[in-house]
């Protein structure tokens, strides 16, 4: 009996349409929901090794930090060093940068590497890495049914929204959290398998591990209107830690460079001596401070809780998970927030409460406030962060306070620190993740309509030299390197300068770049634009869509502008980008190109330094043979065809602005 109906699933998912999607998601979430059930099995049972281990002498955790950190670090080195830090931060690179990619081997090596950090008492959160895990899992079942690129980039979020959603028992914060920080957007074809994948993996999880494993907290509510006052100081109490948290991190990870002189398993062994020492003196700024949390949850007027214990603990617990990570562990960061966050406001509470006449004050509820606060600022989920809330209370009576915190901690630290703890270690890297706008122009045209021939490929074998003279001839900076039909890398002239210089010694396989980021003919123009901005590079392999090594072509800058030709040639009726609204309204904007004559006040004269008219947008420079992407320190020429996009009425400006200046009048005196 079980046959058919295998076979019938086999054929849904073979249909690809939106029942298969549906199904899918409904697999991943169920799939997740185990792997979530399985991490927190794994780390509670190594966690009791420890504590076993420790018994009467706390003094020993200082052996049982470096040893599991050792652990972590030995699997990442195994499996990929994408397996160490949190997990977030590569599960939005695979969506971006790599088509939805994340390697399937990375599942179990990430679940143990985790148990390992935190069954050892290494101070992080599971939160981070099972949206890596839910994401992958997402990732090789989209991939392994032959969905198509959207549709994988939803099963990534759908895998990831689900772990968020097994692991806190909160399906709809897992949903928000998938399109909020992984997505950017809250598009409706992506909503449904969220959803789907969120609520079967917190059924699935609660199910198997029981609801004492998950952080919960009884019901607060807002007692005097006043008292928003106080919550708006634990808003912005939240965000100093908040951004200290920050620093401290990108600190600590600056730090790993020094060490790389130093062989590999000195970075653990010295960062789990550190989390370790602060362990025998403060057990609760280590591990993953979940029973700690829901402690200060449940506060009650009159506590005998010191607020100066709790600020001691939130500095330790930034400290702690800032050297976890670095140091080569897998724990993510949004348990520490929520940590330093419900410490912070649990201590302003101890502080305000003799002080404070209009009201009796509620330390749990400013503990869940503080909180959402801290992570929304961390992570820059503020909806996340108060529906997280949400569903760990099962209760609407802090809704303002919740608002309020959140919205104030959340724009203030984009203006203080722009990245997230998410973003920050792309930046680091030099990658800078656009968000893709609702409708885009270039959405219509497909990388296979635009994209171009090299004219010569590059032999693995060939000398630096060779491939040097290849890319003067072709005024190129980069070429792909290929056997065959078979796409092994990408050599450019940044390649060569670092390797020496061109050399009739050192040969083009030694020095190149394996296994580049590349596109498929079948994607849409904007998303190929879209990952050359994230990485800053002006060329992209164009591989096949059944065949990733197979090599069909290049995508490169002036390919940006002929999907421009064909996009506006094709249907002009297609919404153009958001700055765009204003020329759209006329019904006589259009692709117009016009010369820079002899004596042209343009000429010798940088974009930036003219007043172009404000209906008119340039899209191109072409002089000669070359098509140049301008920029605004491009520099104008006689010659050259300038190429816009605009009314009627901008087109007659912008042709007066590049026309010579008229003949100086010459005065006569009398």
């Amino acid at each position: 009996m079980a046959t058919p109906v295998l076979e019938r699933v086999k054929e849904v998912l073979r249909q690809r349409g939106a029942a298969a999607f549906t199904a899918a998601s409904l697999g991943v979430g169920v799939i997740v929901g185990l792997a979530a059930s399985l991490l927190v099995w794994l780390t509670q049972l190594l966690l009791d090794v420890s504590e076993w281990s420790i018994g009467d002498s706390p003094w020993l955790v200082i052996l049982t930090v470096p040893i599991g950190l050792t652990i972590a670090w030995s699997i990442a080195g195994l499996a990929g060093r994408e397996v160490e830090s949190g997990g977030v931060t590569e599960t939005m690179v695979g969506l971006s940068l790599h088509g939805g990619y994340l390697p399937t081997r990375t599942v179990f090596a990430k679940i143990a590497a985790t148990a390992a950090t935190l069954g050892s008492f290494g101070s992080g959160g599971r939160e981070g890495p099972i949206v890596m895990i839910g994401g992958t899992i997402g990732s090789s079942l989209a991939r392994h049914t032959r969905f198509g690129e959207d549709q994988i980039r939803g099963l990534i979020a759908a895998g990831a929204g689900a772990g968020i959603g097994a692991t806190f028992g909160a399906p709809i914060a897992g949903m928000l959290f998938a399109m909020e920080v992984l997505l950017g957007n809250f598009a409706i074809r992506h909503l449904n398998a969220v959803v789907v994948a969120s609520v079967a993996a917190a059924v699935t999880t609660r199910s198997i591990v029981g609801e004492e494993q998950i952080l919960s907290a009884p019901p607060h509510k807002l007692g005097h209107p006043a008292e928003l006052l106080l919550y708006a100081l634990v808003g912005l109490l939240g965000l100093v830690f908040a951004y200290a948290l920050l620093r401290v991190i990108d600190g600590v990870d600056h730090q790993k460079i020094r060490l790389q002189r130093w062989p590999g398993w000195i970075r653990p062994v010295l960062g789990g001596l550190i989390v370790g020492t602060v362990g025998v003196f403060q057990i609760d700024a280590i591990g993953a401070g979940q029973d700690f949390v829901g402690g200060l949850l449940g506060l009650v007027a009159d506590n005998d809780v010191l607020w100066s214990t709790l600020l001691l603990l939130a500095l330790l617990k930034i400290l702690t998970n800032a050297v976890t990570r670095s140091a080569g562990g897998s724990a993510g960061t949004m348990m520490p927030s929520l940590f330093i966050g419900a410490s912070v406001g649990a201590a302003l509470a101890n502080i305000a409460e003799p002080l404070w006449g209009f009201s009796q004050i509620d330390p749990g509820a400013f503990a869940v406030v503080g909180m959402a606060a801290t992570f929304a600022a961390v992570g820059r989920a503020p909806l996340t962060s108060i529906l997280i809330v949400f569903e760990i209370t099962g209760d609407y009576g802090l809704v303002l306070p919740l608002m309020l915190a959140t919205s104030l901690a959340t724009v203030l630290s984009e203006r203080i620190h722009p990245e997230s703890v998410y973003t920050l270690p792309l930046k680091r890297r030099g990658i800078h993740l656009l968000r893709r706008e609702d409708i885009d122009l270039l959405d219509k045209v497909e990388v296979g309509d635009v994209m171009a021939w090299p004219g010569m490929l590059v032999d693995p074998a060939m000398t630096t030299a060779a491939a040097q003279e290849i890319l003067d001839v072709k005024r190129h900076h980069g070429l792909p390197v290929v056997d065959g039909e078979r796409l092994l890398g990408i050599v450019t002239v940044t390649d060569i300068v670092r390797s020496g210089g061109a050399s009739e010694e050192r040969t083009v396989g030694e020095i190149m770049t394996v296994n580049p980021i590349t596109v498929f003919p079948s994607m849409p123009v904007s998303v190929a634009v879209a990952r050359m901005a994230a990485l800053d590079i002006g060329r992209l392999p164009v591989v096949a869509d059944d065949d990733p090594t197979r090599f069909l072509g290049m995508f490169r800058r002036e390919s940006v502008v002929r999907a421009y030709h064909h996009a506006l040639g094709s249907a002009t009726d297609r919404s153009m980008y958001r700055e765009r609204i204003k020329q759209r309204t006329h019904v006589d904007a259009t692709f117009y190109e016009l010369p820079i004559p002899p004596g042209s006040a343009a000429a010798g004269r940088r974009v930036l330094d003219l007043v172009w008219p404000e209906e008119a947008t340039l899209v191109s420079v072409r002089r000669g043979n070359r098509v140049i992407i301008p920029h605004g320190t491009t520099e104008l020429v006689e010659g050259d065809t300038v190429t816009a996009f605009g009314t009627g009425e901008s087109r007659i400006e912008l042709a007066y602005i590049l026309e010579p200046p008229p003949p100086s009048a010459t005065v006569h005196e009398d």
